[in-house]
């Protein structure tokens, strides 16, 4: 019983993430790629006033995933890079953390350039 229920903490935090990001396209004139850099930033942010950590142990990867997530990721990174480096970790720890999907995302997005052709719009 313990697995469904963090399956279901997973999904609820994750898409209530969502949600709060579909709202925030639908009723405002934020852009989506403005939406994307609070999302992230956000995560960050509170990383750093040590709210997102307990979210991200509570719901797993339905707080981890999302941009808010990557945030966290980043934030993360540059605490144990800091800690170990000092003030040059705070340079390198955040792309350290987080290196693993970036090279993912840019490896898949040159595949998937390579087996498909964009259309222009009409």
């Amino acid at each position: 019983m313990g697995t469904f229920l963090d399956y279901l903490w997973a999904f609820l935090v994750g898409g209530a993430l969502c949600v709060i990001a579909q709202i925030l396209i639908d009723k405002t004139k934020i852009t989506p790629a403005r939406i994307l850099v609070l999302y992230v930033c956000s995560g960050v942010v509170l990383t750093a006033l040590g709210i997102y950590g307990p979210i991200a142990k509570f719901a797993g990867c339905g707080a981890t995933v999302p941009l808010t997530g990557f945030g966290y990721a980043i934030a993360q990174g540059v605490e144990k890079a800091v800690d170990e480096f000092g003030l040059f970790g705070a340079l390198t720890g955040g792309l350290t953390a987080t290196s693993g999907g970036i090279t993912t995302a840019i490896v898949l997005g040159y595949i998937c350039s390579l087996i498909f052709s964009s259309k222009p719009k009409d």
